[in-house]
């Protein structure tokens, strides 16, 4: 699977960490070992990457006070497919949220997280979905630089409602994101078309400014956390579907089957395409694990049928699913395979600035994702490694 289409009976040829070449086994470079057509079918995926998640296996990086609490996150996401995960936080008290992100700096040091991400706190307590609306913050810059600079560079994005006070203007929270070296993401807002339209075109003039990894701000799960598309109060949905459709932001969709309709995520496909989409998982501890009761930052949630919802409220409170179920949910709304993948891998490397990331092509990282016919994971290679012999003798 490259980012323009599938190659049927193809090779992916790795040396060491990275792929040296792919296409078609008839064109295959000379003295390359030509392995035996297997007796079921298999499709090579690139390594997913996921810019949203908040954990799994039990594990939730809210809550993790050790790089070991939140690695176990990782690796049940990694063991699925997912080689690039960037760790996802939640609204918290200040002094918690410097915590927890010096915690992640440590796994992402390490290169087991690609960096962090911050939901809040600057978001719109009407809007604030399975978050404590008592933590939001109007804007503050400095709690900005502070979260970057315990982040050692690792803060990539950061979620703000644009018509929180402090988040836009002259020296506001999307600029001084900017400047630290993280992409605004809009998100958990109550604005309307018109500011969010602004806060987009602020992001896009403060990433230029500073040559930043991406050009384009990105939407935090959109749909999801906002005020709902009317045709005479369009909100912050149409804003930024128009924003993507022009190449001002990357819209993420949790295309889970449960936060949207798969008619509403084919419907974005069409309307903006796999370039500006980023297909996430919003994942929470209970990703791979049994129904129960689990936490999300200082809230309860309860998982039933694998739909996480607030203790209190109902709320849904992130997703169970892998990256790779995410992809299956896609293509099973409509979507062909091949734009699928590419927004689940190509379009979100962008958002991040990797080049060798996100897609199958010579140079890149050896990251691969072997799926069967029905896109059940069965290996996965990260940094030519193989993670797992057999994940389907892990899940049994």
């Amino acid at each position: 699977m490259t980012p323009e289409q599938v190659l049927d009976d193809a090779l992916v040829v790795v040396e060491d960490q990275h792929i040296t070449w792919v296409g078609p086994v008839s064109a295959a470079p000379a003295g390359v070992d030509v392995p035996a057509p297997d007796a079921h079918p298999r499709t090579l995926l690139p390594g997913l990457v996921d810019l949203h998640c908040h954990g799994g296996g039990g594990a939730s990086f809210p809550d993790a006070t050790t790089p070991d609490e939140a690695r176990a996150a990782v690796r049940e996401h990694l063991r699925h497919g997912t080689t690039t995960l960037v760790a996802s936080l939640v609204t918290a008290a200040e002094a918690t949220l410097l915590e927890r992100t010096a915690t992640l700096a440590d796994l992402a040091d390490a290169g087991e997280i690609a960096g962090i991400h911050l939901e809040g706190p600057f978001l719109s307590s009407a809007r604030c979905g399975a978050q404590d609306p008592t933590l939001m913050l109007d804007g503050r810059s400095r709690l900005v630089r502070e979260v970057a600079r315990v982040s050692r560079g690792h803060l990539l994005t950061m979620t703000v409602a644009p018509e929180v006070p402090g988040v836009l203007g002259e020296g506001g929270v999307v600029e001084t994101l900017a400047e630290v070296g993280a992409v605004p993401s809009i998100g958990h807002t109550d604005a309307s078309a018109e500011v969010a339209t602004e806060g987009i075109a602020q992001a896009v003039r403060a990433l230029a400014a500073v040559a930043s990894r991406s050009g384009r701000p990105t939407v935090t799960h959109l749909f999801n956390g906002m005020r709902p598309l009317h045709h005479r109060d369009p909100g912050p949905v149409a804003a930024c579907l128009a924003a993507a459709a022009r190449g001002d932001a990357v819209v993420e969709l949790v295309a889970d089957g449960t936060h949207l309709a798969g008619a509403t995520v084919a419907a974005v496909f069409d309307l903006v395409g796999p370039t500006a989409i980023a297909l996430v998982t919003d994942a929470m501890a209970a990703a791979g694990m049994p129904d129960g009761t689990y936490r999300l930052g200082s809230l309860g949630v309860e998982v039933a049928d694998g739909v996480a919802r607030l203790s209190e409220g109902g709320a849904i409170a992130g997703g169970t699913a892998h990256l790779v179920d995410v992809v299956r949910a896609t293509v099973a709304a409509g979507v062909p395979l091949v734009d699928a993948v590419h927004a689940a891998a190509t379009t979100p490397a962008t958002v991040l600035g990797r080049r060798d990331v996100g897609a199958l092509e010579a140079g890149r990282r050896a990251d691969v994702l072997v799926v069967d016919e029905d896109l059940t994971p069965v290996r996965v290679l990260r940094a030519g490694a193989w993670v797992d012999a057999d994940l389907g003798a892990a899940r049994a």
